[in-house]
């Protein structure tokens, strides 16, 4: 793909090296790391650490931020670039351009078990050894990879994928262009015990789990339904792999969750919340719109919309920061202490 053509599909370009050298146009013919990228390439500086690589890479075309500094040094170096809004964006972009997932033929495999009672959509791809029980509903263009098992009643939207391995258990309800990934298990059984004196009385998880649309779950994730109820993923909401979401949990829009995050049951998340790798979030805990919870928080009160948090427990981030960095004065403080104990 020549350089010219691919500027205008990022929608993001401010400046690039055809407004100044309209005869930089060289062939594209894939994406690469800019700090090891290989010759007719395109990567990518956001600024920050990798800014120094633009006078190095090997890349012939790059995608820069709004710094004319870098831009002048790509120009020196006789390198194709366009500057943009949002480069990390732009090279997610560029990157669709040269790559699409991996998507088989329409077509249902012979291995593949549907229950006379199942509804299957126009144009489905359904893989070897897939189970489809009574009364599953599957949308068109519905992506189901091998080994993947419905449950009864479940439900799975326009569009969704569902990758190798995965388990979508009874009634749960699946929006459209979602993607589930493998080992992910959506709708299982909350984790609800009741204490007797013999030990624990199981109580039956008779909620269902309902993911909204654009949803993506990670690989071995699991979300579970509540004992009644719902357990619901708002739309756009992205979850990494190793990612547990207990029973009744509502979750906004557009969240991300990075993995090993944990929430136990009744927890409510607002809209664009990012939580960092391995958040722990406690029972019934409340974190507002926009809210931060960087890696390894762990969160046993109530977020404030905007809030950010870190710590165990959290506390908002700037407390942390300052306690953090009395941790590395403790010995010298200990020291000052016994000095001021001594006659």
């Amino acid at each position: 793909m020549k350089f010219s053509a691919l500027v205008p599909q990022l929608d993001l370009a401010i400046a690039s090296s055809l407004d100044t050298a309209p005869d930089c146009d060289p062939e594209i013919v894939g994406v690469s790391a800019v700090q090891d990228a290989e010759p007719d390439t395109l990567s990518y500086v956001e600024g920050g650490k990798f800014a120094k690589y633009v006078a190095t890479t090997q890349a012939t075309a790059l995608i820069l931020p709004a710094q004319t500094a870098l831009q002048e040094v790509a120009q020196a170096r006789g390198l194709a670039w366009v500057a943009v809004k949002d480069p990390r964006l732009g090279f997610a972009r560029a990157i669709a351009l040269f790559y699409q997932p991996y998507q088989p033929a329409p077509g249902i495999h012979p291995t593949a078990v549907i229950d006379p009672s199942a509804t299957v959509g126009d144009n489905p791809a359904i893989g070897a050894h897939v189970v489809i029980q009574a009364s599953a509903k599957l949308g068109h263009n519905v992506c189901i990879h091998p080994n993947v098992v419905v449950y009864p009643n479940a439900e799975i939207g326009d569009g969704t994928t569902l990758h190798a391995n995965c388990v979508i258990h009874e009634r749960t309800l699946i929006g459209k262009h979602c993607v589930i990934h493998s080992g992910a298990v959506i709708g299982s059984e909350g984790y609800g015990f009741v204490p007797v004196a013999t030990g624990w009385e199981k109580m039956h998880q008779s909620g269902r789990t309902v993911l909204e649309d654009g949803v993506e779950i990670g690989c071995n994730s699991c979300v579970d339904r509540p004992s009644v109820g719902e357990t619901r993923i708002g739309p756009q909401t992205k979850i990494d792999n190793h990612v547990q979401i207990g029973h009744g949990c509502q979750i906004g829009m557009g969240v991300a969750m990075a993995a090993q995050v944990g929430l136990a049951g009744g927890v409510t998340i607002g809209n664009r919340v990012i939580l960092a790798g391995q958040v722990g979030v406690a029972n019934q805990a409340k974190i507002g719109d926009g809210a931060i919870a960087t890696a390894k928080s762990g969160v046993h009160q109530d977020v404030p919309p905007g809030g950010i948090v870190s710590g165990y427990p959290a506390m908002p981030h700037r407390v942390y920061l300052k306690a953090a960095a009395l941790i590395k004065r403790l010995p010298e403080l200990a020291q000052t202490v016994k000095d001021l104990k001594r006659p």
